[in-house]
């Protein structure tokens, strides 16, 4: 059974702790969300924060702890792509309010009146 100090024996690293250390505080600046060190998924929220963010410098801290600890890399990547939304909006996932056969028009049964839909514009209604 893997325990969270040895998942995350890197973070014993100075050098690396800092980096950490610096994308919390971008984060925090940012989005107004504190992340602890003692969080059970601080790899994954942190991913998650750098890809949302505007700042380039998130990001480029992001990638440059990525890039020395090769772990971590792959852990968060395999969670982003579980969790990956559909549709993005300025970085933020959007809800998806298409129906669920977004492509398909439901057939219309034979016989009954279709419903027109009423348009209106500038306060009149038209056609």
């Amino acid at each position: 059974m893997n325990t969270l100090a040895s998942e995350r024996g890197w973070l014993l690293d100075p050098n690396l702790l800092k980096l950490v250390h610096q994308c919390r505080r971008l984060i925090q600046s940012e989005f107004g969300v504190k992340l602890h060190l003692t969080e059970q998924h601080l790899e994954e929220q942190l991913a998650n924060y750098a890809s949302k963010s505007r700042s380039s410098h998130l990001a480029k801290t992001w990638e440059t702890l990525t890039e020395k600890v090769p772990q971590l890399k792959a852990r968060t990547e395999e969670q982003v792509d579980e969790d990956a939304p559909r549709r993005m909006y300025r970085g933020q996932a959007i809800a998806d309010d298409r129906p669920a056969n977004s492509g398909k028009e439901e057939p219309q049964s034979s016989g009954g009146p279709t419903k027109k839909k009423q348009v209106i514009y500038r306060g009149q209604v038209i056609g």
